[in-house]
């Protein structure tokens, strides 16, 4: 095809096209940013120096000039969240919500947005009703998730539970709290005014149920230990003292780190079978595989009771020196205290009590007073002897499923400080 000299005319007019289409644009970008208030861009400077005060400041004006900026009030809401003053975050979101001429999608944002203002604003009725309002819109895994602390918090497991239910069908993923709250509704059967024992043992089939699926994870021990004590407790009420035995001994072997909050209990059941002997052998042994100082102190008192002081001195030397804690040595002179004490108290003759005494303090430090020592010590141990939650580090002197500090589950290891320190 020859080229034509009259196609030259088409050049001049291209870059004529651009040219204007290059104005047009400039010109309408002119006009946008002329149409946004000098308070936006200073809102977006305070942002970004980190000023939210003052950033909060110059966005509302933007938007009393601009009530129909929608992001900028999802922001501003956001913002006052973020601060605290859920009173003007509420006010913000309510506002949109009252907007006839609001798109589908932002209502539901709006709703949601407000949903959560009530519940950091501890409103939990409010909170609730809004959380359910977006249960079929793109908001539903966040809101049931929600909605499963309110009824956390409020100790009302059954509809916890339904939520879990609720949010295992929208998103394939474990809930290792679900086994705490069919516990929970075990521990409310089992310490009602009448305790229901088949409530409870349903109760605890489900946790059962739900703890399968957490075995073989770090946190199924302490699932399965709850569910075995929890057992254990029900067979005592239901008078089967074989079946208590045999849950709490369960622990032993399938939540060995968890046997010091059984070992009393376990101590006792033997005792009440008149096999308090083979019980202690028991603890004995698991104590020389898993040391803890709660099973050391259960140990020691029942060897005290049942062979005398030597023997129990003897385990306690030895577990001391394998395992030196200060802890350990208080709670082993906070029994040989109490037994003077008991001695003293049946009114024992002079030199009886003179020679025991002798005999404790020459086998700790001769001529050494007991209690002063105790004292002593007992000064530097009381910050020691607690439970530790690992997430917010809340310590508690009793053992908590449930962090009280930040509502955390599984958090406190069954051991005190000093011995995971």
């Amino acid at each position: 095809m020859d080229f034509e000299p009259w196609w030259l005319i088409f050049v001049p007019l291209l870059f004529a096209l651009g040219w204007i289409a290059a104005r047009v644009d400039i010109r309408q970008m002119l006009s946008e940013t002329r149409s946004l208030p000098n308070s936006y861009f200073k809102g977006l400077n305070f942002l970004l120096n980190e000023e939210p005060d003052r950033a909060i400041d110059a966005f509302v004006e933007v938007a009393k000039l601009d009530p129909e900026t929608t992001e900028l009030h999802f922001a501003l809401g956001s913002l006052f969240r973020r601060r605290g003053e859920m009173e003007r975050a509420i006010r913000v979101h309510q506002s949109l919500l009252s907007r006839a001429d609001l798109p589908q999608a932002d209502r539901e944002n709006a709703q949601h947005e407000l949903a959560q203002d009530f519940l950091k604003a501890g409103m939990l009725d409010r909170a609730e009703q809004a959380f359910e309002q977006v249960l079929d819109t793109r908001f539903a895994v966040p809101a049931v998730r929600a909605l499963i602390r309110i009824y956390e918090s409020e100790h009302d497991w059954p509809r916890a539970i339904e939520a879990v239910k609720r949010l295992r069908a929208l998103v394939d993923e474990p809930v290792p709290q679900l086994v705490h709250y069919q516990c929970e509704r075990a521990v409310s059967a089992l310490t009602a005014q009448t305790p229901d024992l088949a409530a409870a043992d349903a109760a605890l089939d489900e946790a059962d149920h739900a703890a399968g699926a957490l075995r073989g994870q770090s946190k199924g021990q302490a699932s399965e230990a709850r569910i075995a004590m929890l057992r254990a407790h029900l067979a005592r009420l239901g008078n089967q003292p074989e079946r208590e035995r045999s849950y709490l001994e369960s622990v032993l072997t399938t939540a060995p780190e968890y046997a010091s909050l059984v070992a009393a209990d376990l101590l006792e059941s033997y005792r009440r079978m008149g096999q308090q002997k083979e019980g202690l052998q028991v603890l004995q042994s698991h104590y020389m595989r898993y040391p803890s100082l709660d099973t050391f102190n259960v140990v020691f008192r029942e060897l005290r009771a049942q062979q005398g002081h030597g023997p129990a001195w003897a385990f306690a030397r030895d577990a001391l020196r394998m395992h030196p804690s200060l802890l350990g040595l208080d709670r082993l002179l906070e029994a040989e205290l109490a037994v003077y004490d008991a001695d003293k108290a049946t009114e024992r003759s002079p030199a009886q009590g003179s020679a025991t005494t002798d005999n404790v303090q020459s086998d700790i430090v001769p001529g050494a007073d007991l209690s002063l020592l105790r004292s002593l010590i007992h000064k530097h141990t009381q910050r020691l002897d607690r439970y530790a939650c690992r997430v917010c580090g809340f310590e508690a002197r009793h053992f908590y499923w449930q962090c009280p500090g930040c509502n955390s589950w599984e958090t406190y290891a069954p051991r005190r400080l000093e011995e995971i320190k």
